[in-house]
């Protein structure tokens, strides 16, 4: 799977990934605390959506495009605010009305003062830009790193509460080993840690063996997320998203039985759009 994601920005499984990516962030500035936040594969931070990358594939329009456009029930609006407001923010502050803001933009937009951001990217490119996006920031550090040693490396934080995000681009094969296996040895290094690993549904077997992976795995409390454009058998379309949470904040299940649904409605391509929202290990 070749993820390069200027093609591929605000499509249906960043909409379902930066919405629970906000909620987490949200909850971890509920505490006075100060919180980090590492990015393992953080990419340029903001992408044009009007672009010729992301005009090729026009992926945006079936993602954030419809969201913008949607009517949401009050709950569902409430728990979405923070995600959307992101967008409105990320538009005004670079003057891009097609602006959509990465996962180092939302970080940056929902941390507080006292927190501390690491973006991690390999590309030199996509590193120089966002480095560029973040030298006033200095809460945020940017390192030019293969995103798997980063998460090697930067765990734990000195601040002992944050979030990791691993959003590997899926290009090579085992990768889905490959994050099963240092995911669980980044939790055995900072078991109270939260870590959001994404994951693509297209060879659904796959999903259904990393998951299998998770269940077995030491790791005491893993929520599987995951959401299906469609539900058509086909392992070669890329129909669906996927987040593995550990130690979620405590209202997240619940707040999936609502946003989910919501998502799922809008988002579907097909007549319909299965999620689910379950514990691999830990609550039942």
């Amino acid at each position: 799977m070749n993820y390069r994601h200027a093609y591929h920005a605000g499509n249906f499984a960043d909409v379902v990934k930066h919405a629970i990516l906000a909620r987490m962030l949200v909850y971890l500035g509920q505490k006075d605390a100060p919180f980090r936040v590492i990015d393992t594969h953080a990419g340029i931070g903001v992408y044009d959506l009007g672009s010729v990358e992301a005009g090729k594939t026009g992926e945006w329009h079936a993602g954030i495009g419809r969201l913008l456009d949607a009517r949401l029930e009050p709950k569902a609006a409430e728990l979405l605010a923070p995600y959307l407001e992101t967008v409105a923010a990320c538009r005004a502050l670079y003057d891009l009305p097609l602006g959509y803001p990465g996962s180092p933009e939302i970080a940056r937009h929902l941390a507080r003062a006292q927190d501390r951001l690491i973006f991690i990217e390999k590309h030199p490119t996509d590193a120089r830009r966002l480095r560029e996006r973040m030298e006033h920031d200095r809460r945020a550090k940017v390192i030019e790193l293969d995103g798997w040693t980063g998460l090697k490396a930067y765990v734990p934080p000195v601040e002992r509460r944050g979030l990791v995000l691993i959003d590997p681009p899926f290009e090579e094969q085992g990768e889905f080993d490959r994050l099963a296996a240092l995911l669980s040895a980044a939790w055995k290094k900072w078991p109270s840690g939260v870590y959001a690993a994404w994951y693509p549904l297209k060879d659904k077997s796959q999903a259904s063996a990393f998951r299998a992976t998770l269940s077995r795995s030491e790791i005491r409390k893993v929520l599987c997320i995951e959401l299906q454009v469609n539900d058509r058998d086909d392992s070669r379309e890329f129909s669906g998203t996927g987040l593995a949470v550990v130690n979620p904040p405590w209202p997240l299940f619940e707040e999936c039985q609502t946003m989910l649904p919501a998502l799922a409605s809008i988002l579907r391509q097909g007549n319909r759009a299965p999620y689910r929202c379950e514990w691999l290990t830990g609550e039942t």
